[in-house]
């Protein structure tokens, strides 16, 4: 990958420095009869490693958010759409807007490295939506829509397109869509004017393994997948070449160890906020996993791979400080909390659990100076 091409993060929104201010967006589900909080709010305290709840957004069955790269606005899956939030003092939302997808309930939502489009896909109806971003964070309108085709190889969960997660290149020129069902990530060129997507290349995974989460390195050149049904995270190296991107397969990790419980399932996979760390979680086996990422060559090494002391961990993430982590247990409508000490490889219940009714998703945010 050219260094002239590249579109690093700005890391003064990452990492940890001492008197940072940080909030906590969970994003969960939400059940008939009961009242519609599918989004929760949560000062940070990162000394400690815990969470204390301040606000409650009443939406229907956030299964995922994500925040902008200018880090002012927050996006959020709702039933048949999107809605916008607008990150205000001591990072409360405020509602911008509720815009369509055209289709079945969402799963992953993204937006490009300059937060003029939004890509939302669907496990439901295997679709890609691209919606146009204004700039006062408000969603627009369709300037795309893809549903992917193909048959898979085992019924009901294998048997067809199930789009789980897209996101950009960091170099923001392609779309990575992992296709669950189908085992494989289709590859998109975009045209930033048009707001098209248009394939260009197919990674494909083993079969039957069911790629679920995709991240990109803070200098994009290394993509991380887990996949799902065999406990695995393939490592690669991208670079765009004159003939379309290209993405060399160097590496494949389990999120397991050797003794487990059996029928588990991958689920989460985040870094820490200074990309030092790779986290994912299994569910079944109820247990996180973190690994060390080599800054030069992308490669994971394990460190740990501990129980969670919940049941199904949808999402697990490291505190800002790298000393504390989270984990959200779907079915057990918990998050429980835990010191970690990277050197000595150990995890420990560091406070009491939080319910949550079927959380599913938690995204830490360091407050801009104009959100204190």
């Amino acid at each position: 990958m050219s260094n002239d091409n590249e579109m690093n993060l700005d890391m003064s929104r990452y990492g940890y420095q001492e008197g940072d201010k940080f909030v906590a967006y969970v994003s969960s589900y939400t059940r008939a009869g009961k009242k519609k909080v599918g989004i929760r709010i949560y000062d940070v305290d990162v000394e400690n490693g815990t969470l204390s709840e301040k606000s409650q957004i009443s939406i229907t069955n956030s299964s995922y958010v994500t925040i902008s790269h200018n880090g002012r606005f927050l996006y959020s899956i709702t039933d048949f759409g999107v809605e916008s939030f607008r990150i205000i003092k001591g990072g409360n939302l405020e509602k911008v807007n509720f815009a369509s997808i055209n289709g079945m309930r969402g799963s992953h939502l993204s937006t490009d490295y300059e937060d003029k489009y939004l890509f939302v896909c669907s496990y439901h109806d295997g679709k890609i939506t691209v919606l146009r971003l204004k700039e006062d964070g408000s969603v627009g309108e369709i300037t795309d829509e893809l549903y992917l085709k193909g048959l898979g190889s085992i019924a009901e969960r294998n048997f067809r397109p199930h789009v789980q997660c897209v996101k950009m290149t960091r170099d923001n020129k392609y779309l990575c869509a992992a296709d669950l069902g189908m085992d494989h990530i289709n590859v998109y060129t975009f045209d930033h004017v048009t707001g098209k997507l248009k394939q260009c290349s197919i990674l494909h995974s083993e079969m039957e393994s069911a790629p679920r989460h995709l991240k990109f390195s803070s200098d994009g050149h290394f993509l991380y997948v887990v996949h799902e049904l065999k406990n695995l995270i393939d490592v690669y190296f991208y670079f765009d070449t004159e003939n379309g991107p290209d993405f060399e397969k160097m590496q494949t990790v389990p999120t397991l160890n050797d003794y487990h419980a059996t029928g588990s399932a991958a689920s989460a996979l985040n870094f820490s906020s200074d990309f030092k760390y790779l986290i994912s979680s299994n569910a079944g086996d109820n247990s996180v996993v973190i690994f060390s990422i080599d800054p030069d060559n992308g490669h994971l090494e394990k460190i740990l791979c501990l129980p969670i002391s919940g049941v199904y961990p949808k999402d697990a993430a490291l505190f800002p400080d790298d000393k504390h982590l989270v984990s959200l247990n779907h079915e057990s409508d918990t998050m429980t909390f835990f010191s970690v000490d990277i050197e000595k490889k150990t995890l420990i219940m560091s406070s009491k659990e939080i319910q949550v009714d079927k959380p599913n998703c938690i995204i830490f945010h360091k407050l801009l100076p104009d959100q204190l």
